[in-house]
C-alpha cells in the first residue's frame, strides 16, 4: 500500500528567483489579475447600481457583481507579495554595500517614477473636466488638488494628514507601503547591526512611528511580514496536496467575500485577513519549484503574467482618474450617467470602458513606468559609485 508523501518545510538562507520557476509565473499572474480585479470592481461600483438596490437582479448580474467584489483581497495580495519580494530582496541583499541606501532608490523611484506622472495628469484632466478650477489651486491641505496634498502623497501622508490626490482613492494603500517600506529595515537594521548605539535608535524610531501612525496601518504590517517570512520558506508536497490547498484558498476567500465585511482595511478586518494571507502564503511557498524542461504551459503563463505584472502598478494607480474622463465623456457623448444591469449593450460599454482603462494604464506604463530601471541606475550611479580605488565597506558584517 502506497503511503502518502508528508508535506516537508524547508527553511531558506535567500528567496529563489528565476522566471523558471512555478511561484515566479504565479506571482506575476496574480500582480496583473489582482490589479484588474480592482480596476474591474471600481468601475463597476461608479458605473452599476449596487446590487441591493436593483429590483429582482437576473442571476448573470449577481455573478457579476460577486465575481468583481474581490478589490479587498486584490490588495491583501498586493501587502503580501510586496512583502515576500521588496522584503525578501532586501534581506538576500543586506550584507551588499549600500544596501540601504540602493533599497531606498529602489523604493521611492518604483514610486515617483508612476505618482508624479499619475498626479500630473489627474490635475490636467480635473481641468480639462472642469472639476477642477485653475484659480482653486492652492496650498491648503483639505483641497484634494493643492500642492500641499500633491507632496503629502509622495511621501505616503495621504489619510493620515491628507486627503488622496485628486479623490483617487485607491492611493490609501500606497500610505501602507510607504510605512512598510520605512519600518522593515528599520526592523532589518535593529537585528542585525553591530552597534549597540544604531540598534536603539531604530528601536526608538520603531516605537515612535507605531506610537503615530494609525493602529491600521501598523496592524496590517503584520501581514506584509507574512509575505516577508514564506520568502524564506519552501514547502515540498504533492501535486495533488497542492491542488487541495488551492481549493482551500479558494473557498476560505469566497466565504469571506459572501459573508464577511470586507471592505475595509480595519482592526476588525486583521485576523480574518491574517488567516486568508496566511493560507495563501503557504500555496504559493509550494510552488517554489521549476517547470519541466518540456512544459510549454509554463512559458506561455510566464509571458502572460509578465506582460500584465508590468503595468499592473501603472493600472491600479491610474485607473480612478481614467474612470473619471470616462463617466465625463459617456455623459457628454451618450448622457449616460448609469448603466442599466437589465440592458445587455451597457455590459458591453462596460467591458469596452474597462479595455479602455487597461490601455490607458498600459500607454501611461510605456511613458513612465518603464523608464523606472534608467532612473534607478542614473540615481545610483551619482548617488553611490565611487572611485574604482575606493573600498567600500559591506553595510554589516558576516556573523
Amino acid at each position: 500500500m502506497r503511503t502518502k508523501k508528508i508535506p516537508r518545510v524547508v527553511f531558506q538562507v535567500h528567496s529563489q528567483s528565476g522566471n523558471d520557476s512555478w511561484h515566479s509565473v504565479f506571482i506575476s499572474l496574480l500582480r496583473g489579475l489582482a490589479a484588474i480585479e480592482v480596476a474591474a470592481a471600481h468601475l463597476r461600483a461608479d458605473m452599476y447600481p449596487g446590487l441591493r438596490t436593483v429590483t429582482d437582479p437576473s442571476i448573470w448580474f449577481k455573478g457579476f457583481t460577486f465575481a468583481t467584489g474581490f478589490a479587498h483581497h486584490a490588495v491583501l495580495v498586493f501587502f503580501v507579495i510586496s512583502g515576500w519580494l521588496v522584503g525578501g530582496s532586501l534581506l538576500d541583499k543586506i550584507r551588499q554595500p549600500d544596501a540601504i541606501a540602493s533599497y531606498a532608490i529602489d523604493r521611492i523611484t518604483r514610486l515617483w517614477t508612476v505618482l508624479i506622472p499619475t498626479f500630473v495628469l489627474t490635475l490636467l484632466f480635473g481641468l480639462g473636466t472642469g472639476i477642477v478650477d485653475a484659480q482653486g489651486i492652492d496650498f491648503h491641505p483639505a483641497n484634494d488638488y493643492s500642492a500641499i496634498v500633491f507632496g503629502a502623497n509622495l511621501v505616503g501622508l495621504q489619510t493620515i494628514a491628507t486627503p488622496t490626490f485628486g479623490g483617487n482613492f485607491p492611493l490609501w494603500s500606497l500610505a501602507n507601503e510607504t510605512w512598510y517600506y520605512i519600518l522593515f529595515p528599520l526592523l532589518v537594521v535593529l537585528f542585525r547591526a553591530p552597534g549597540l548605539a544604531l540598534r536603539v535608535a531604530c528601536g526608538a524610531t520603531l516605537l515612535l512611528l507605531a506610537a503615530l501612525l494609525p493602529a491600521a496601518i501598523v496592524a496590517y504590517f503584520a501581514v506584509w511580514l507574512l509575505g516577508v517570512a514564506f520568502s524564506r520558506i519552501r514547502i515540498e508536497c504533492s501535486t495533488a496536496q497542492r491542488a487541495g490547498w488551492l481549493i482551500l484558498v479558494a473557498a476560505l476567500w469566497a466565504y469571506y467575500r459572501l459573508t464577511g465585511d470586507m471592505n475595509a482595511f480595519t482592526l476588525a478586518n486583521i485576523l480574518p485577513d491574517l488567516g486568508c494571507s496566511l493560507v495563501f502564503l503557504v500555496l504559493l511557498s509550494s510552488l517554489q519549484f521549476k517547470a519541466a524542461a518540456t512544459s510549454k504551459l509554463q512559458p506561455l503563463l510566464g509571458r502572460i503574467g509578465t506582460f500584465f505584472a508590468e503595468f499592473s502598478f501603472s493600472l491600479y494607480v491610474v485607473h480612478v482618474p481614467l474612470i473619471g474622463l470616462l463617466q465625463h465623456w459617456a455623459l457628454k457623448r451618450w448622457g449616460l450617467r448609469e448603466l442599466s444591469p437589465h440592458e445587455p449593450l451597457h455590459f458591453a460599454i462596460y467591458l469596452g470602458m474597462l479595455a479602455a482603462l487597461l490601455a490607458g494604464a498600459y500607454l501611461s506604463y510605456l511613458l513612465f513606468e518603464s523608464r523606472t530601471y534608467q532612473i534607478r541606475r542614473l540615481l545610483k550611479r551619482m548617488l553611490l559609485q565611487r572611485p574604482a580605488h575606493a573600498r567600500v565597506s559591506p553595510t554589516f558584517r558576516a556573523d
